[in-house]
């Protein structure tokens, strides 16, 4: 199995939830799917008609769901798993035909997509496993249209589930995300809903 390095880590892991691969990797994103509650963070997002939204870890696409149903122009999405493209898009096919949807391969530091490209940029329960926080946070602000917003959850909020109370991050690991953000854009709130820790950064 591949293993990678979170930043917040000081050993690699070999977690299928941060490298979703396989069997495991399969079992896992279906878990994602039943655990992760996506509503409070497509509020937060605030997508408007028109515009285009990138997902930074899409996952097992919970929240690529709920972006279809909005009336955002185009819905676009990275993952390092070829196991979770394949999930994630599956329900989706035909918006991914005609070119609505398009979910690639990719991590937070190479999206591959062009400079100022979307309106909305978001991550949901992944920041934690990135290699490279800093790195990850400049992408996320390039690809982000000036007057853009960029949203970063995981784990936390007011009411965590039993299993979500352990990957709880610490508060200096959230205070170097919420640093990072206000080194990059020009506003930064910190948001807790019910299970999410969420920081809103506008561009």
């Amino acid at each position: 199995m591949d293993v990678t390095t979170p930043w917040t880590m000081d050993e690699p892991t070999r977690s299928p939830f941060a490298l979703p691969k396989g069997l495991a990797g399969r079992l896992a994103g279906r878990l994602m799917l039943r655990m992760n509650r996506q509503q409070d963070v497509l509020d937060l997002l605030d997508v408007q008609a028109g515009e285009q939204v990138l997902e930074v870890g899409y996952g097992p696409g919970g929240l690529i769901r709920l972006l279809a149903r909005t009336s955002a122009k185009r819905i676009c999405g990275v993952d390092p798993s070829p196991e979770m493209r394949d999930l994630a898009g599956r329900p989706h096919r035909a918006q991914i035909a005609a070119g609505r949807i398009d979910l690639r391969l990719g991590t937070a530091d190479r999206t591959g997509f062009a400079d100022a490209t979307f309106d909305r940029v978001v991550s949901v329960n992944n920041v934690a496993i990135w290699p490279d926080l800093e790195a990850g946070l400049r992408e996320l602000h390039r690809v982000t249209r000036p007057d853009g917003r960029a949203l970063i959850a995981w784990h936390g909020g007011v009411r965590p589930s039993r299993i979500a109370r352990g990957l709880v991050l610490p508060e200096d690991e959230l205070a170097r995300i919420e640093h990072g953000l206000h080194g990059l854009f020009s506003d930064v709130t910190r948001h807790e809903p019910a299970s999410l820790t969420v920081f809103a950064a506008v561009r």
